[in-house]
């Protein structure tokens, strides 16, 4: 139970940017982007692998067997946006994305330890 509650969380922690996979206009709420803006494309890209994650957390949720690979998608996502923001002097703009990530940590960290012990 703890373990599908862990896996809920990191697909909630991915799941407002998937959202702009099928919402574009989201991109503009949440990072100031505009459709004309030649990132946007970019921007829309990210959010179908966002929504890929969402997806691979949820099946994780239900099925042990793609457990450890998950494990690796979600702390990619995460690790690798904490490390950039942190390295980039922490941008106030980007700051509630590096709060989700950093109040997903233990549950990636719990999942982790589950899948691979």
């Amino acid at each position: 139970m703890i373990e599908r509650l862990a896996w809920a969380l990191l697909a909630l922690v991915h799941f407002t940017p998937a959202l702009a996979l099928f919402a574009p206009s989201l991109l503009t709420r949440l990072y100031g982007m505009n459709a004309g803006d030649p990132l946007f494309l970019l921007m829309h890209h990210r959010a179908a692998l966002f929504f890929a994650i969402v997806v691979a957390c949820i099946w994780c949720a239900f099925d042990p067997a793609p457990r450890r690979l998950g494990v690796v998608f979600a702390a990619i996502s995460m690790l690798s946006f904490l490390a950039l923001y942190f390295a980039n002097g922490s941008p106030p703009a980007l700051k509630q994305i590096a709060i989700a990530d950093l109040i997903g940590l233990p549950a990636l960290a719990y999942v982790a330890w589950k899948a691979f012990t």
